[in-house]
């Protein structure tokens, strides 16, 4: 019996700064912290989960600087994924600054060097050969050059009759590129994984509304639309209806940095292995506890 088809994702790969201080911030002074210097992006992150909890072989097409790319490819490997890096002569790899406080929420300071340097160029169509899905992190979208380079992989995609899914990523790249653009670049997906903030956002409703009406608004658009709610769990929508709610695993967080990376990635290889969505958001909400016990976003 052969196994589930392949699972690419294309996406980014950025050196993590992890620094969670259990104290508040102090201006113009020193805050203990807890430093770390990890492997991390979204799409990097999302492979890694994808691997560990499923049985599919999961590839990664990502664009890295000269200075770690040895680095960055070893942790891929070793987590499971076969990775496809484009050497960047210009830039450095993306790094992250993720600022963790005492309730295990984070805030990133973003540098994308070499990831979103991506584009058409880097593209393969024998990427595709034995791909049974096809995952798209939100971030390529945000700029010129890699959402080019993601409108071509998802042109592609629906050539051959893979299935796309989207990470919106960011609610403040999102803002700033505009939500009817993403929605627009974004179009021929079959599954759109955004988290409370992003849904509301794309589907231009206020911060008060319900994300439930936010999540069925954005399924006429997206055939599926699984909202990632944090300790609150997982909302699926299917065809402008809520279909199912997944409580989330109870866990002990110290760093939510990897949180909606583990439930995509574990989401994903559910879907692969068989699974209908809320069976699939459940798989995601384990990978997702699991997430947040470590410093971090990888497994």
């Amino acid at each position: 019996m052969t196994g589930p088809g392949a699972l690419l994702v294309v996406g980014d790969v950025v050196t993590d700064v992890v620094a969670i201080h259990p104290e508040p911030l102090a201006p113009a002074t020193d805050t203990t912290a807890r430093i770390r210097t990890l492997p991390g992006g979204a799409g990097a992150n999302a492979a890694c989960w994808a691997a560990r909890t499923g049985t599919a072989e999961v590839r990664l097409l990502a664009r890295v600087g000269a200075e770690s790319a040895r680095w960055h490819e070893r942790a891929l490997v070793d987590a499971g994924v076969r990775p496809r890096l484009v050497i960047d002569a210009q830039e450095p790899t993306g790094t992250v600054v993720a600022l963790v406080g005492k309730d295990a929420e984070r805030t990133f300071l973003t540098d994308s060097g070499a990831s979103l340097r991506l584009c058409p160029a880097d593209w393969a169509p024998s990427l595709l050969d034995g791909a049974a899905h096809l995952h798209l992190s939100g971030y390529l979208f945000f700029a010129d050059s890699s959402r080019e380079l993601a409108m071509v992989a998802l042109r592609a995609a629906r050539t051959r009759g893979v299935p796309v899914s989207v990470d919106p990523a960011s609610a403040g790249f999102l803002a700033a590129l505009g939500p009817q653009r993403f929605l627009d670049a974004v179009a021929g997906a079959g599954v759109l994984l955004p988290n409370e903030d992003e849904a509301r956002l794309l589907a231009g409703l206020p911060e008060p509304t319900g994300v439930a009406r936010a999540a069925a608004a954005l399924s006429r658009r997206v055939p599926l639309v699984v909202v990632t709610r944090g300790a609150a769990g997982a909302l699926i929508a299917e065809h402008g209806r809520i279909t199912a709610e997944v409580e989330a695993e109870p866990a002990e967080a110290v760093d939510s940095t990897g949180a909606g990376d583990a439930f995509t990635g574990g989401f994903l290889a559910a879907r692969l292995e068989g699974a209908d969505p809320a069976e699939a958001a459940r798989a995601g909400c384990r990978a997702a506890a699991l997430a947040v016990t470590r410093p971090g976003g990888r497994p």
